[in-house]
């Protein structure tokens, strides 16, 4: 089962120690940088599962 955008940002969130601070104040609560390094880790992941896809379909 592929994974949402939002259950990313959350994964990522947790990972990077935000978690709990998005939970209790928001996503509005975040800098600036620790959107762009959360955005960045979402677009990141998204390319990697696409690449472990396109090489399911390819073999």
């Amino acid at each position: 089962m592929e994974k949402t955008t939002e259950q990313l940002k959350y994964e990522i969130a947790g990972e990077l120690g935000l978690l709990e601070r998005v939970k209790k104040f928001g996503w509005k609560s975040l800098s600036a940088k620790e959107t762009g390094m959360i955005g960045g880790l979402v677009t990141k992941r998204k390319k990697q599962m696409m690449a472990k896809t396109d090489k399911g379909q390819e073999e």
